[in-house]
């Protein structure tokens, strides 16, 4: 790789890094680009050059967010096994949805979203959407299911069941044994819903 455009990635994920831990720590209205370049060690025009918005900034920084994830929960649908698939896909879901980064990002949207409602459209478009596009593909394909969102909502609203506890701090986030058990609880509650 030349020089040139290693530099250049470097700066890229040098702002990206300094975006994802001012809006976690600032808040989306409390971090300017200003800030981000400062901690970033660049320029603002250099930030600009790569990032033509806050909001186009903070939907970058979500997704490196979810590339760097040790786990993509959405692969594990691959698998051939359905049940296994889906159990693979659960534990993977809500480990990442217990995460001190996905909660940081959830507690930025409750606080800012509602003043700021294109950080919510950013965070969907990164990763709920993404899920449920493939959640319904796979429900189509393994169980010929045309329409089903409905049993994908109650899906992960099983999976999340236990966010919202962790998320306000009533409870320290569960281990991966209960995280285990709970995800074989939901998937054995979605197969009883399609009849399986």
């Amino acid at each position: 790789m030349k020089k040139i455009e290693q530099n250049k990635k470097l700066k890229i994920q040098r702002i990206l890094k300094a975006a994802r831990e001012l809006f976690q720590s600032n808040g989306f209205i409390g971090t300017s680009m200003d800030k981000i370049a400062e901690q970033a060690q660049v320029t603002k025009q250099t930030v600009y050059r790569y990032f033509e918005s806050k909001e186009a900034l903070f939907k970058s920084a979500l997704e490196a967010q979810r590339l760097e994830a040790t786990n993509d929960f959405l692969d594990a649908l691959d698998l051939e096994d359905t049940t296994k698939a889906l159990n693979a896909f659960a534990f993977g879901f809500i480990e990442r949805h217990l995460s001190k980064a996905h909660l940081a990002n959830i507690r930025l949207l409750v606080s800012e979203g509602p003043m700021v409602p294109e950080i919510t459209r950013a965070f969907y478009a990164v990763g709920p959407t993404r899920t449920k596009t493939r959640l319904a593909r796979f429900f189509k394909e393994r169980f010929n299911v045309e329409d089903a969102q409905y049993e994908i909502d109650v899906f992960l609203s099983i999976l999340l069941s236990t966010r919202m506890t962790v998320l306000t701090g009533l409870v320290e986030p569960p281990s991966r044994t209960k995280i285990r058990q709970h995800s074989v609880k939901a998937v054995n509650s979605i197969l009883k819903l399609l009849d399986l």
